[in-house]
């Protein structure tokens, strides 16, 4: 694999060795990190990281993850620069070329991660956007390697909102060749155009991708079960409105009977317990969900250390 220098925006842009190899890369540094080994694979090296939506998991696993291949972090926050608004989106990429060896960005318009990309003279990684949150995924497929060794013969099952984990969920099952079934209501289904692209690249892959409104239908024999929460950030004025459209597609012990016997759990985080997961379901499954949180470090150390 040589992808030194490139953008990590979404899953679509690499192919299946790029991303079996990122997931080895990140295993491998995994281990290291649990038996004490240094890998100072970016050492000297400044990633600029920059917040237009705040995070828990995103700014810590990226700062630590830089830290410890031997680099440093700028943190900026969005009331200290105003992405697009007290100069362009263009001339902040310039600026943090000069500065940085690699810019992360977590913000809410894709395009405004597109643009950074476009101007900025070293690699941007995409933290998450409306769209897409490919560094959520990566972490996802190096859990469901470590639970189940490889990818074959898999089924995962998404129950919510199509919103950006179910657009990025699509894109890395169709890349790796697992069966995915989506599970939203009428009118909240995954982007159209993505969809298409993604069972273009299954014809290859030889994943089955559909998209349902029972919840039911797509868990049936599925290892993998995934939910996510029903108003992402920025929708916390359609929350009532969300939990009344959703409420059927909450995952929880009797949707779990649907599922294959050894399924797992999988949640992005944060959870709201009692909404898209009941209580008993997340505790039940939370030593691999809180697995998954620790492998966003891991997999962004792979992303990391591959690109800059």
């Amino acid at each position: 694999m040589n992808i030194k220098g490139r953008d990590f925006l979404t899953l679509i842009d690499f192919d299946n060795k790029d991303i079996n190899s990122l997931i080895e890369l990140a295993q491998k540094l995994k281990q290291e990190k649990k038996d004490g080994k240094p890998h100072h694979l970016l050492k000297d090296k400044t990633l600029a990281m920059v917040f237009a939506k705040p995070s828990l998991r995103t700014r810590v696993s990226f700062e630590v993850g830089i830290q410890q291949l031997g680099g440093n972090a700028v943190v900026l926050k969005q009331d200290e620069i105003i992405l697009g608004q007290r100069e362009t989106i263009s001339d902040t990429a310039r600026v943090l070329s000069r500065y940085a060896d690699g810019i992360m960005i977590r913000t809410f318009a894709h395009n405004d991660a597109v643009e950074l990309a476009k101007y900025s003279d070293v690699p941007v990684i995409n933290a998450l956007t409306d769209f897409t949150h490919p560094c959520q995924v990566l972490a996802d497929l190096l859990t469901v390697k470590e639970k189940f060794g490889s990818f074959d013969n898999l089924k995962l099952a998404y129950a919510g909102d199509g919103n950006n984990m179910a657009n990025s969920l699509l894109a890395g099952c169709a890349i790796m060749g697992i069966d995915v079934s989506i599970a939203c209501p009428e009118g909240f289904e995954p982007d159209l155009d993505l969809i298409w692209k993604c069972k273009d690249i299954s014809i290859g892959s030889g994943a089955k991708i559909e998209v349902v409104q029972i919840p039911s239908e797509a868990v049936e024999g599925a290892n993998i079960v995934y939910t996510d929460v029903w108003a992402s950030m920025g929708q916390e004025k359609e929350a009532e409105k969300r939990r009344k459209i959703f409420k059927n597609f909450q995952v929880n012990e009797k949707l779990m009977k649907k599922a294959a016997q050894n399924a797992i759990v999988l949640h992005c985080l944060p959870a709201h317990r009692g909404e898209e997961i009941t209580e008993e379901t997340l505790e039940k499954h939370a030593n691999t969900i809180f697995e998954q949180a620790e492998n966003r470090l891991h997999a962004q150390k792979a992303v990391m250390a591959s690109i800059m």
